[in-house]
């Protein structure tokens, strides 16, 4: 039987990418056991990256995909994230973009690779030239949501070739590893939408993320919770009553706001 790789998905409901755009569409939980139980075949260290960074070839039966294997011991030590943690970091952040239903980080795992355990993301295969500046350009709506999600996970450090454009003209939100720090330490570039009220349905959506991180009995909170500190937790559930509280988007802080 010839060898088949992941097609890009027409809707938020499947996700997956391809070195080609030809081949199976699967659903999510589909797409974590394949990348779960595929073999590394090869891989490549990705140039210019701060932590060591592979693109690898996963196999798992016919279906032959790419992915983005980020070792825990690759990780450059850094002053304010615990030594270890960002691959952790990684996942959660596509755990709490699945709860709010945006689909907007693609598939994540941890899981054991050639140097070690690590996170492994489904590539996505991308428009090279595509970055915020040219998605904001378009006018992309799915860029508001990822100002929001941005918050909430408390990511330091979105630059603009974070944001990427699929083959199928889906947006993605890739490199979360310096999230869910206990402080406030918001740097981005999407200032854009700075002082925008958040709509009800956005609003709704937060409250279903409130109740799930609520829900101690929830497997994916539960997972949160043991990849994160006590306190980190804590502060991602606050972070999210905050905006419920206030659901507007902050501006700017001069010179501690942006990722350079």
């Amino acid at each position: 039987m010839p060898s088949e790789s992941i097609r890009e998905p027409d809707s938020g409901e499947d996700m997956s990418s391809s070195e080609e755009n030809e081949g199976t569409r699967l659903s999510v939980d589909e797409i974590e056991k394949l990348i779960e139980g595929a073999e590394i075949e090869g891989g490549e260290l990705v140039p210019r990256g701060s932590n060591y960074t592979f693109a690898v070839q996963l196999r798992n039966g016919d279906l032959r995909f790419l992915g983005i294997y980020k070792p825990a011991d690759g990780e450059r030590p850094l002053w304010d994230y615990p030594y270890g943690t960002l691959h952790h970091r990684e996942r959660c952040s596509f755990l709490v973009s699945q709860a709010l239903g945006w689909q907007l980080v693609p598939p994540t795992i941890v899981r054991e690779g050639p140097h070690g355990e690590g996170s492994v993301q489904l590539y996505i295969a991308h428009a090279p030239e595509s970055n915020y500046f040219s998605l904001l350009e378009e006018g992309r709506p799915e860029l508001f949501l990822l100002a929001v999600f941005d918050l909430i996970v408390n990511n330091t450090d979105r630059k603009g070739g974070h944001c990427l454009k699929g083959q199928d003209g889906r947006v993605w939100g890739i490199d979360h590893g310096l999230t869910f720090h206990v402080e406030p330490k918001l740097r981005t570039v999407i200032w854009d939408f700075s002082g925008q009220k958040l709509p009800d349905n956005i609003l709704d959506d937060l409250r279903g993320l409130d109740r799930k991180l609520d829900d101690g009995e929830n497997p994916k909170t539960k997972e949160i919770i043991s990849r994160l500190d006590a306190e980190e937790f804590d502060m991602l559930r606050r972070r999210v009553k905050a905006f419920l509280t206030n659901p507007q988007l902050p501006y700017p802080e001069e010179y501690r706001s942006f990722p350079w």
